[in-house]
């Protein structure tokens, strides 16, 4: 039996609201269908309405409050994600796009996640596979084939259940096959890392050979070993 961690990240401002609605609905069926295969599955939730007197800090300086830094450490544990958005004119929330550009880009490589949106109409609904699932393929993690989206008159559509029950399914899948922690284990090094997201291996730069010298506007000349230094004559 395996103990999952499932984080659930929710852009809603409202309450209640239909986005964090979404996220529940999908996270109930992901724990059934887990406890069913002998799993037991245990969730946090990250709302994000509840940082925004923290955003603008961690966006202009990296600083992260309290609440940022349990956000984030709960995503460092996390074996799968199901995330929400409303859609604002015809894009995702300003503040589900800005938590995610905050935080590391290297912080989520291979986690499984649940992609979901929610907007008044249907004429939404490509915003999650055009909009969110370019995003989390930068992030580089694993999203579901099922994407999740809830127009008002979903709601009494039985085809939305059934793609939260597939979309749950893919999910559960994803996390036991393990490929997240696996990916840690075996390849993180064959990543190309942001800065100060690679356990300080990226200060094993070596700042003196000729090409970091071109790069922070030196030139070869600089080098002791250039045959046309004049400082060699």
């Amino acid at each position: 039996m395996t103990d999952f961690r499932l984080v659930i990240v929710s852009a809603g401002v409202s309450d209640p609201s239909s986005t964090r609605l979404l996220a529940d609905r999908a996270t109930q069926r992901v724990s059934s269908l887990a406890e069913k295969r002998g799993h037991t599955v245990t969730t946090t939730v990250i709302d994000l309405r509840e940082l925004l007197p923290e955003l603008p800090a961690a966006m202009s300086s990296q600083l992260l409050g309290p609440r940022f830094t349990r956000a984030v450490d709960a995503l460092v544990r996390a074996d799968g994600l199901v995330v929400a958005s409303p859609v604002y004119k015809a894009g995702l929330s300003g503040l589900f796009t800005s938590f995610f550009q905050v935080i590391d880009n290297d912080l989520l490589i291979g986690k499984p996640v649940i992609l979901g949106a929610t907007a008044g109409t249907a004429r939404h609904a490509l915003v999650v596979d055009e909009e969110m699932r370019a995003l989390f393929a930068y992030l580089r993690t694993l999203p579901v084939p099922t994407s999740l989206f809830a127009s008002t008159e979903d709601w009494t559509d039985k085809a939305l259940g059934a793609r939260i029950e597939r979309a749950g399914r893919e999910l559960v899948l994803l996390m036991e096959s393990g490929f997240a922690r696996a990916v840690r284990d075996e390849s993180w090094d064959s990543y190309q890392h942001s800065y100060g997201s690679a356990g300080g291996t990226e200060l094993d730069i070596d700042l003196s050979s000729d090409m970091m010298r071109l790069a922070t506007g030196g030139s070869l000349r600089d080098s002791d070993d250039d045959p046309f230094d004049p400082r060699r004559a």
